[in-house]
């Protein structure tokens, strides 16, 4: 709560708006506004000074609304719960060092050395006080070295049953996908998940980690999560979490007698559809490159019709049949079983692949004619026909 505070320095007194909190336990000063002198405390009191000299701003809003989310889950008592305070502890608990950085992740990242200035320019002292000189690098990296991997997963199943609780998932219809995130970890650091693979920023020369996420596609809230090697496929990661993700989502109390899984084609995999085939109560839907199925890709169009959409709904009553999304539904024998197949068409996709085609032909012929004309002059490096050929098929 506010209060006036009065300092006096050498003989003259002086006005404070201070505010004090209860941080661990003990009341501490977490916020202190000078006002000035009884003069010019008095004449800003009448109005006779209406110029603001300094205006201070703080970030409020993502985390009180950061705040408002964490009152139901209570992501530092669940972490607590696992990893006790220790007797001679002092300062922000395990947990709390956890929630203090997942805030700053949520709204602006920075560097753990960078905590306790970055929470400074903020108004955490009105929504969660907390001692800012402890949210230290060091410090936090000591918390760290408590929480072992047994400890880590057993908190991960707490969050995700609080998660539950709050909301029930409706897990009839998940999605499953995975990404990766590069580091720069040095190349001689050893780690068993930071290795180098297809990033999917494109950064190929650092190593990265690899999450899947499993969802409810209803509700969005995450059921699963899996960390794992940089360098290790999805359809090998798929087919090495299924026994454990399915059994966690079987296990809940509202899961279907039908169970419907949306995986990306990276997964697709014969042995993992075997073992889904073998559970009679989880059915599959996952994308199919053309490339290999050539004989779906050339049904005419005139066999498809507009699939049910709330946006092709909205293209009719506009009169805009053209753009609406079109399907086409049979069956075929994929990955030694016959299933059903659904080939989409979206025209303005198909429009827009046209064009980006058009360009990069019409590119390739304005390069072939330049390559004709120099051989035609005889132009250096050009004289010889291995040579050209080369220069052809490694353009092409």
């Amino acid at each position: 709560m506010a209060h006036f505070h009065i300092k006096k320095k050498k003989g003259r007194h002086y006005l404070y708006v201070r505010e004090i909190a209860r941080i661990g336990g003990k009341p501490k000063v977490i916020s202190q506004i000078y006002l000035g002198s009884p003069d010019r405390v008095a004449a800003m009191a009448s109005g006779q000074e209406k110029e603001v000299h300094q205006l201070k701003v703080e970030e409020f809003g993502s985390l009180w609304l950061a705040h408002q989310i964490d009152r139901d889950i209570d992501l530092a008592g669940i972490v607590d719960s696992v990893i006790p305070r220790a007797q001679r502890e002092e300062g922000p608990t395990v947990g709390e060092y956890f929630l203090y950085c997942v805030w700053n992740r949520m709204v602006e990242a920075v560097s753990k050395n960078q905590l306790s200035d970055w929470y400074k320019q903020t108004a955490i002292q009105h929504i969660r006080p907390v001692e800012l000189e402890a949210l230290t690098s060091q410090r936090y990296w000591e918390k760290w070295e408590r929480v072992s991997e047994a400890a880590l997963k057993e908190i991960t199943l707490r969050f995700f049953k609080r998660l539950w609780q709050i909301e029930s998932p409706n897990a009839d219809c998940l999605l499953f996908d995975t990404t990766n995130y590069y580091t720069f970890m040095a190349s001689n650091t050893e780690s068993e998940l930071a290795k180098r693979g297809k990033n999917k920023a494109g950064r190929h020369s650092l190593r990265q980690i690899g999450v899947g996420l499993l969802a409810a596609r209803a509700s969005r809230l995450p059921l699963y999560y899996c960390i794992y090697p940089g360098n290790l496929h999805d359809s090998r990661l798929f087919e090495s979490v299924m026994d454990e993700m399915f059994g966690i989502v079987c296990g809940l109390n509202v899961t279907k007698e039908r169970l419907s899984v949306i995986i990306d084609k990276g997964m697709n995999s014969e042995d993992n559809y075997a073992w889904i085939d073998e559970h009679s109560r989880i059915h599959f839907v996952t994308a199919y490159s053309p490339y290999f199925a050539e004989k779906l890709a050339h049904i005419p169009l005139n066999r498809f019709e507009p699939a049910s959409l709330k946006k092709n709904e909205a293209l009719i009553k506009e009169g805009h049949w053209e753009d609406c999304i079109l399907c086409y539904r049979t069956k075929g024998e994929y990955w030694g079983k016959e299933r059903a197949v659904v080939v989409t068409y979206n025209p303005a996709m198909a429009r827009k692949k046209s064009y980006i085609l058009d360009n990069k032909l019409s590119a390739m012929r304005q390069e072939l004619l330049k390559m004709r004309l120099k051989v035609r002059k005889q132009a250096p490096q050009w004289r010889k026909a291995p040579g050209n050929k080369r220069a052809v098929f490694g353009f092409v």
